[in-house]
């Protein structure tokens, strides 16, 4: 997570916008390589091993945040115990993955971005027009194409991966790159996404963890610290741990690191 890598995701977001936005057919041409015109349909769509490819990639990336949901929840309902994890990691792992994969993605673009999927559009046998990645007035009214959120979801893991010891984390971030790619070309393979759905989806994921991470970690005026994460939990969790002792006749005083 350093400016190296701030300056690649930069340079390819203003690229990629560029030239999409100029050319937008050019997601029309990416999108017809997986589109067989003799049967009007995306074949891979149909593939049970693609589709389980597809389920285990997301059950890859929910795997990799389990220890961060495991070790909030059971701080949660025993603050008295130590977290199971470092507090930062906790903190990192899952406002990463909030925002890149739920709050920016599904309740943000896709909820308010009108852009059609490849599967819906004229070109591809379907009844809406297509529109270019900036345009936010296609047809689509729920759950539409740009951006992806299962791209949004496989690219988070450049999160866990920034966690890795220094010696392994080139090989995190490369094994990170891999995963989000196959991903994507699944979903754009399947007729889900355009290519800048998915690309804007790496790009916006990459941004949100690596302001994160240069918050919580590298710079000394916000960056946090374990024991003051575990402290604030303590804080928030302690009432209602005091209150269910209560329930259960055994009485509970405040919390020590109050």
């Amino acid at each position: 997570m350093n400016r190296t890598g701030l300056f690649i995701a930069l340079s390819l977001a203003v690229v990629i916008g560029i030239v999409f936005g100029l050319y937008p057919e050019l997601d029309l041409k990416l999108a017809a390589l997986f589109y067989d015109p003799q049967s009007r349909a995306f074949p891979l769509k149909q593939d049970s091993l693609a589709a389980f490819a597809r389920n285990a990639a997301m059950w890859i990336a929910w795997g990799l945040a389990m220890p961060a949901i495991a070790a909030l929840v059971i701080k949660l309902v025993r603050p008295d115990r130590p977290l199971l994890m470092s507090g930062r990691a906790v903190v990192f792992l899952l406002l990463t993955l909030t925002l890149s994969a739920g709050v920016l993605t599904n309740f943000t673009f896709k909820a308010f971005w009108g852009r059609p999927r490849p599967v819906v559009v004229s070109e591809f046998n379907g009844e809406l027009p297509f529109v270019a990645w900036w345009d936010p007035r296609g047809g689509c009214g729920h759950n539409c194409s740009f951006f992806s959120g299962e791209g949004a979801t496989a690219f988070w893991t450049y999160a866990p991966a920034a966690l890795v010891p220094p010696a392994w984390r080139p090989l995190a971030y490369a094994a990170a790159t891999a995963f989000g790619l196959t991903t994507s070309v699944l979903r754009m393979a399947f007729g889900g996404h355009f290519f800048t759905d998915v690309a804007a989806a790496g790009l916006v994921s990459f941004l949100v963890i690596w302001l994160a991470h240069g918050y919580i970690y590298r710079w000394p005026r916000t960056r946090l610290s374990d024991e003051g994460v575990d402290a604030a939990l303590t804080r928030f969790a302690w009432p209602g741990y005091r209150f269910r002792r209560r329930l259960l006749g055994r009485e509970t005083g405040p919390a020590s690191s109050a």
